[in-house]
């Protein structure tokens, strides 16, 4: 995949970090959730659409037997990951591979969609075609996106490293210039921080599954970047939080 506005249109797959994001990328705090929920997202007689899905952390983490779940991802090496998770929890959630501006689902058909991590890998006039075509009248979109803070010293000297050897990577940037995009009107955006827990494995493992490292670099860069960034978390204990700002903008539509 290569996007103008993502990295200098340098290439990026998804697919080839899909094993480390379902590992490594279940991390959002309760925090989201509990909000996401009084956002009324899997309600009780609800149909909710999660775009660009990965893994299917939200749909996984906010799971109601009594909601019609879907969602979608573009990468079909994500989606595999998904509907293993959700087998093995025996949970009953439509994960299909689509792009997230084409579905092929029928029109009116969800309360809410959600997007967390990816809006702004989206075509912007096709995905507001698309909710546009896919929301019932009075329906909810839901954009989340959260981040490391360089503030903390852990995340930014790992951020550091990444670009050392991944120079084109823009980290969140892209996804900050979404954030206050009005697509539609009538945009709300809530923001909290929250001290995520992690491990020297977990962090790293986190760091692999971002689009800097596994997705972009070649073998060489990787092993690498893997190897002095495993050499810089040796300095820090075993266990360690790391400061991340969480980010919900919404729309009625």
């Amino acid at each position: 995949m290569r996007l103008k506005n993502v990295d200098s249109g340098a290439e990026f797959e998804w697919g080839f970090t899909s094993e480390q994001y379902a590992e490594f990328r279940d991390i959002y705090p309760p925090e989201l959730y509990a909000r996401l929920r009084a956002l009324g997202v899997a309600s009780d007689g609800t149909a909710w659409l999660d775009l660009g899905t990965g893994t299917g952390v939200l749909p996984l983490n906010l799971y109601n037997k009594n909601a019609d779940i879907t969602a979608t991802d573009i990468t079909a090496e994500q989606i595999h990951f998904a509907k293993q998770l959700s087998k093995s929890k025996g949970y009953d959630i439509n994960f299909f591979t689509a792009p997230a501006e084409h579905t092929g689902l029928p029109d009116n058909s969800f309360d809410c969609i959600t997007a967390a991590q990816c809006f702004w890998y989206f075509d912007r006039e096709a995905i507001k075609t698309e909710v546009k075509r896919l929301i019932k009248p009075g329906g909810k979109l839901i954009k989340i996106f959260m981040d490391w803070s360089l503030d903390d010293e852990i995340a930014a000297k790992s951020v550091e490293l990444v670009k050392r050897y991944n120079p084109v990577w823009t980290s969140g940037e892209s996804a900050f210039e979404d954030l206050y995009d009005d697509l539609f009107d009538g945009r709300v955006t809530e923001s909290f921080e929250s001290c995520l827990p992690f491990t020297r494995d977990t962090w790293h493992g986190r760091m692999c599954a971002c689009r800097g490292t596994l997705a972009s670099m070649n073998k060489e860069q990787f092993d690498a970047w893997s190897s002095a960034h495993l050499k810089m978390l040796s300095d820090y204990p075993e266990s360690f939080s790391v400061l991340h700002k969480i980010y919900i903008s919404y729309f009625s539509l």
